[in-house]
């Protein structure tokens, strides 16, 4: 079984427990990965809008290559699948036990974490490239600048603690930052939760959809592929992650948009907490359900409506370039 993957530090990790798991679950499989480098991984100076969001950035030319017939199945961080769109022929085989979902204040080694308060932080450059995490950052230190800040995680994090201004699009740069905000499973995954300063809880920054979540994709018509995937699926983990994708889906976000959701399990009930945010961070629209573990969608389609009905389709569209 051939499983594609971005070639970055943090994909690599997650594929190699792809393997792991499979092969583990399937002795003899031989499952083993293949690297990419999409061209989000080969430009990690422009916005990701320029390469078509996530979905453009990092998935669309593994999916072409799994279509192609030349993988069997894709790795992909969940928050980087496009959550407003479908893929004809394609369907999410497996989906892996999620991880911590939290973003994490990451500062650079040697420094304390006395500085992570409103008034140390005023006039500090913290570092995200994620229009949510600034939406959430504005908030939450006003008197702080937020800064442009690309890269896969392991080169953020040198870039950090050398002091190295990021290149931006129109030629120019910015920074040094002064902190970055990250996921902190992706530290994880890369042998880094060492370097998290302090985690944000989700009343201070909720995550993405699908944040600490790893989906692996194959076609649909491959039934062989999909009976093999099934056996490492994670049943709570599918629930949550379709309850906040659904949520993505009726709320129509695009790739510029500050949407946020998270979902968690309790025995058969299941909490979907959804959020829309303006880009100042000024206005902030949170609803929160509860509904049946098997129906997840449901309770997804519910969330998103109720946020259109207070108002989110107006943040939304605002966001659009």
């Amino acid at each position: 079984m051939k499983i594609g993957t971005r070639g970055s530090t943090m994909a690599l990790a997650q594929t190699q427990e792809v393997v792991r798991l499979l092969n583990r679950a399937h002795p003899g499989l031989a499952a083993e990965l293949v690297k990419f480098t999409p061209s989000g991984d080969r430009d990690q100076v422009s916005k990701l809008e320029r390469h078509g969001g996530k979905g453009g950035a990092f998935v669309a030319e593994l999916r072409a290559a799994m279509i192609g017939g030349e993988l069997d199945c894709c790795m992909h961080s969940l928050k980087d699948m496009p959550g407003d769109e479908e893929t004809p022929g394609l369907v999410i085989g497996a989906y892996l036990k999620r991880e911590a979902a939290e973003d994490a204040i990451v500062l650079p080694k040697g420094v304390s974490v006395n500085l992570i308060d409103c008034d140390r932080l005023a006039g500090k450059k913290i570092g995200t490239n994620s229009v949510r995490r600034a939406a959430y950052l504005k908030r939450l230190y006003p008197k702080a600048e937020i800064i442009h800040f690309r890269g896969a995680a392991d080169t953020r994090l040198q870039k950090l603690d050398d002091g190295t201004p990021q290149k931006l699009p129109d030629g120019g740069t910015v920074g040094p930052a002064d902190a970055l905000v990250m996921a902190a499973s992706g530290l994880t995954r890369i042998g880094r939760a060492d370097r998290i300063s302090r985690l944000l809880s989700f009343h201070e920054m909720l995550p993405c959809a699908g944040q600490g979540i790893v989906a692996v994709e194959c076609p649909a018509a491959s039934w062989n592929t999909r009976e093999l995937l099934a056996a490492i699926d994670d049943a709570e983990t599918r629930a949550m992650a379709e309850a906040e994708r659904e949520m993505l889906w009726v709320l129509n976000g695009h790739c510029n948009a500050p949407i946020a959701g998270h979902a968690s399990v309790n025995v058969s009930r299941l909490t979907l907490k959804g959020a829309v945010i303006s880009l100042d961070g000024k206005t902030l629209i949170e609803i929160e359900a509860e509904g049946a573990i098997d129906r997840p969608k449901e309770l997804g389609r519910a969330v998103g409506l109720e946020l259109l009905e207070q108002g989110a389709k107006e943040i939304i569209e605002g966001t659009r370039v």
